[in-house]
């Protein structure tokens, strides 16, 4: 793999070893880019290739995100990540009742084909990556940006990105869940099924634990958790007909970054090392790439503070150089105001920024896997490894992440360690600078971007323009073979694709999953 660079020194002049090791010699009993992983999935990692600036980005109308995705770039943001609305996470269009005051709130709202081509207006999707963090959904908002990139011209094999579509994690940590598990889970192998087919560069579901952790878990809980769901899918996908080595390469992970330096570090090790056995455990596949581990990581949204906001650009920058030295390989850093309110175009160019000077600037891009070797890092490594192991064994024991949830097992783990973490902060047992530590009588005035307050009604116009315009037989005809179809195993992608070419919307092909599906409510764990 070719090299960023003729030669990799430090400041100072000094030659840096690609892979340092004892004696500064490169034998090691394991190397980077080789199983079990542990050092990196590249044998030369940022020396050739630094990690995906993706940073997420979404809110109000489809246009204005639009104009934020165009700004990032041009500032040199490598990928995009969309934020949905509340609503559109939930698979509402903007005009029902339960919408009300959520429309643009957390995301972008996205209602129809119309949204979706306003969001990547002169942005053309065979040169850019995508992420969309949309869950319940996600066969729903896929079919969309596929619409969208026929409509261009773009080679469907072409299409690069990432649809979360990780619906335990949304039982388990984040409730944003619609359906019942089964055919939750049915909705996600009909994803992976149709794209290993069709669009053989998409990954289809983006693991996550970084909602785990913001919900209260621990790093050793983030983990196990998050490699648990895997399997599950993984088993999921297997039961269709599937065989692992035709999809398992196109899995891709989540994990947040927390404020403990050296622990997260040695987590993504651990959690590379621990996937490569686990895979090899249960499935033993024959492409090397099914068992290696590619995650995306954001920094700790949990860890930012509203009182002295501008001490999060520290935190920030922190967190993410953990991630980079732990080996992601892509990145989001959150924007220092977002306690307060939605980031504003320049805490947004802060933060992307932070990842920028952090590749360009520290010399940490330069070597490969800096950590390696540190009696703490390798022995952290070893033990988070060890306990999401067993961990993992004891959901495996229970018949599996979905059977664990359906007691609440996971969620009661999660609400003891989120007590734990709080207590400790209220008792001063952990010093949170601003909060109970450093506090100051006077703080700066931060303002977060505010949202139009038209937009909802604006929302409701073009859904009231879309109905009036369309044509209504081939819309009917287009929800109720998908309801049918529901019952059935055949694959729901191409109905829904079809779907949305003829503008039914985003709610009303939720509904017509739902005559079938019903819907469903995880226990709390409590």
């Amino acid at each position: 793999m070719e090299l960023r660079k003729d030669s990799f020194e430090t400041l100072g002049g000094l030659p840096i070893s690609p892979i340092p090791g004892p004696d500064d010699s490169t034998v090691q009993d394991e190397m980077p880019g080789e199983a079990p992983y542990t050092r990196g999935v590249h044998d030369t990692m940022y020396r050739s290739r630094l990690w995906t600036m993706r940073q997420y980005a979404g809110f109000s109308s489809a246009d204005e995100t639009n104009k934020r995705f165009r700004t990032l770039l041009e500032l040199g943001q490598s990928g995009l990540s969309v934020a949905f609305d509340l609503p559109t996470q939930l698979g509402m269009d903007s005009d029902d009742p339960l919408s009300l005051g959520e429309v643009g709130r957390v995301g972008v709202a996205i209602d129809s084909i119309i949204d979706m081509r306003q969001l990547f207006d002169e942005i053309q999707l065979d040169h850019v990556s995508t992420s969309m963090t949309i869950n319940s959904p996600a066969i729903i908002l896929l079919a969309l940006y596929v619409a969208v990139g026929e409509e261009q011209g773009v080679d469907p094999a072409q299409l690069r990105g990432t649809v979360q579509n990780d619906i335990l994690k949304e039982y388990i940590a984040r409730g944003t869940h619609v359906f019942p598990p089964e055919p939750s889970m049915r909705l996600i192998t009909d994803v992976i099924e149709y794209c290993a087919e069709h669009h053989p560069m998409w990954n289809t579901i983006s693991i996550s634990g970084y909602h785990i952790r913001e919900a209260g878990a621990t790093a050793v809980e983030e983990i196990a958790f998050t490699l648990s769901n895997a399997l599950a899918y993984v088993n999921a996908a297997i039961s269709t007909g599937l065989d692992v080595d035709d999809f398992a390469p196109r899995l891709s992970f989540f994990f947040g970054c927390h404020n403990d330096f050296f622990e997260e570090v040695a987590k993504f090790r651990a959690a590379r090392r621990l996937w490569y056995r686990l895979m090899n455990e249960h499935f033993d596949p024959k492409d090397p790439k099914s068992s290696m581990l590619r995650f995306h990581t954001q920094t700790a949204g949990v860890t930012l503070t509203a009182q002295q906001p501008l001490n999060n650009v520290a935190r920030v920058s922190y967190q993410a150089m953990a991630a980079v030295l732990g080996g992601t390989q892509s990145l989001h850093t959150n924007s220092y105001d977002e306690a307060i309110g939605l980031p504003t175009d320049e805490s947004a160019t802060i933060a992307l920024r932070t990842q920028q000077i952090l590749a360009e600037e520290t010399g940490v891009a330069d070597v490969v896997d800096p950590m390696a070797g540190s009696y703490h890092i390798e022995a952290l490594t070893d033990r988070i490894e060890q306990d999401a192991y067993e961990l993992i064994q004891e959901i495996e024991n229970m018949g599996g992440a979905l059977a664990a949830l359906k007691t609440g097992f996971q969620q009661r783990r999660i609400h003891e360690s989120a007590w734990k973490q709080t207590t400790d902060v209220e008792n001063l047992h952990r010093k949170v600078v601003g909060v109970n530590h450093a506090q100051m009588d006077n703080e700066p005035e931060i303002e977060g971007q505010l949202i139009n307050p038209e937009l909802a009604e604006q929302q409701h116009r073009k859904l009231e323009l879309l109905r009036a315009e369309r044509d209504a037989e081939s819309v009917a005809a287009a929800l109720d073979a998908i309801t049918q179809a529901a019952s059935t195993d055949e694959n729901l992608f191409p109905l829904i694709l079809h779907a949305v070419k003829v503008n039914c919307s985003v709610g009303e092909i939720m509904n017509a999953l739902k005559v079938e599906f019903g819907t469903w409510m995880a226990p709390s764990g409590f």
